[in-house]
């Protein structure tokens, strides 16, 4: 397409601002969970209101919500095209346990084709390419070729628990034919995908008394009931060790996958001997019956994701813990019901604790569901046609086991169809220590952010 040659070049020419650019974005510590980085997230969404001011997008604004802002800003003189939003959201994981990291988290690092800190995969990498993408646009040509609205939320990262207020809040104004989300990631390198399904999540604490204050092991050992020992007993009734989940109810409702699915999912590469080498695994479990792909995309999990309680200092101090907790979530496949699998587990868990023990579960703010879009819709044949004149290859066709609570949120209050297209590699370490992106992979991916605003404006509106 001749209309592209000049953006094209545009970003070639501008490889090393564009990568400046993303590094000064980066450096912002905008973890959106710890309360004292709350000045730094407000700064970074201000950073980014500047970014898109400067490349030329109008309306430029912070807006304010419960918690912390949403970014906002649109180009909309595109009369007869459609409207596009795009999403992302410019907050961060923690960085703990920070004696993992290579070098300092917020202090972006070059090595072998890799841009090491936090956030740039998840999500500030994608962030900064879309814009950049965007102000090739607009420099060389003037114009975009469908109008658009831009907006980047500050608190994926713990759940978006005030997003779908601001959207409910805002429907008028971000009111779109199409979503664009780039939160998800590539197949490998060189094989982009688009993501068609995503799992939900439901987030719970779990607490468990045993009595009003530490106690003495040698005084009151052998009498006194331990929640610690109680926790671990209750843990060990959720799942089998294959990691099949044993509360009734749980699988209820699950899509099972078609053949055509299948035959999908095979397609993709999967080495497992990579993937424990990378991550340090001793060996990959999960549910018989299912290959490794399957289990990751399409299958329900429960896991752990903390515990705590007793002491835990230098030394020793031999006492029977008043409580101990622990934090667990479940991802979803589409066509479970949340609420109906949060009763099950509550329901079983006072089933099988001990009845010596309190038993308290809280449910965290947070919960999205499952999402799905059918593979036939233009807007995925606009992603994939974007996407094979990029990179010379039939995208892949997939699911991811994350969520993202806003693609649930937009899809159902805006009733508009989403686009999941990511440019970061699966191996990127997202929510670990030495998260990465790799640069050439975010070069294609501003090329490919050009083309897919093209193709999206060709889809006749209906």
């Amino acid at each position: 397409m001749g209309e592209l040659i000049a953006p094209e070049e545009f970003l070639e020419d501008t490889r090393d601002q564009g990568l400046k650019e993303l590094e000064d974005f980066l450096r912002i510590p905008s973890i959106s969970s710890q309360p004292e980085r709350a000045g730094d997230v407000r700064r970074a969404a201000a950073h980014l209101a500047e970014q898109y001011e400067r490349i030329g997008l109008e309306n430029a604004e912070v807006i304010e919500t419960a918690g912390h802002p949403v970014v906002y800003a649109d180009w909309l003189k595109a009369p007869g095209k459609p409207t596009a939003l795009l999403y992302g959201h410019y907050d961060v994981q923690p960085v703990d346990p920070l004696d993992l990291w290579t070098s300092p988290p917020f202090e972006p690092r070059q090595q072998d084709g890799l841009l090491f800190g936090r956030g740039t995969s998840d999500d500030k990498g994608q962030i900064a390419l879309h814009w950049q993408a965007i102000h090739a646009w607009l420099r060389t040509t003037g114009e975009l070729p469908l109008n658009l609205k831009v907006i980047a939320e500050g608190e994926e990262e713990i759940g978006s628990p005030n997003f779908e207020e601001f959207v409910r809040a805002n429907r008028d104004r971000l009111e779109s034919d199409y979503c664009v989300i780039s939160d998800t990631a590539m197949v490998a390198k060189g094989m982009p995908a688009i993501t068609y399904a995503l799992r939900g999540l439901i987030y719970f604490e779990l607490r468990v008394e045993a009595a009003n204050t530490d106690l003495h092991s040698g005084n009151l050992g052998g009498i006194a009931p331990n929640p610690a020992q109680a926790l671990a007993e209750i843990l060990v009734h959720l799942k089998d060790p294959t990691g099949h989940v044993l509360v009734p109810g749980f699988y209820d409702g699950v899509r099972p996958l078609s053949d055509e699915e299948r035959r999908q999912f095979a397609r993709i590469p999967f080495d497992e001997t990579e993937i424990k080498r990378t991550y340090g695994l001793r060996a990959l479990q999960g549910e018989a019956g299912f290959t490794p792909t399957e289990r990751n995309w399409a299958r329900p999990t429960l896991d752990v994701n903390g515990i705590w309680g007793g002491y835990q200092g230098p030394g020793k101090k031999t006492i029977i813990p008043a409580w101990v907790a622990a934090k667990f979530s479940c991802r979803l496949v589409p066509d479970q019901d949340p609420k109906a699998v949060s009763e099950a587990l509550r329901r079983y868990i006072e089933e099988v604790a001990p009845k010596t023990v309190r038993v308290t579960v809280t449910e965290l703010s947070g919960q999205g569901d499952p999402w799905i879009t059918p593979v036939d819709h233009p807007l995925i044949g606009a992603g994939q046609r974007a996407l094979r004149q990029v990179y010379g290859t039939e995208p892949a066709l997939i699911r991811a086991g994350g969520s993202i609570g806003a693609v649930d949120v937009m899809g159902r209050l805006l009733e508009a169809p989403c686009l999941l297209v990511g440019f970061v590699l699966p191996d990127c370490f997202a929510h670990a220590p030495n998260e990465r992106l790799d640069l050439e992979s975010f070069y294609l991916g501003r090329k490919a952010a050009l083309h897919l605003w093209e193709e999206i404006a060709a889809i006749e509106v209906r």
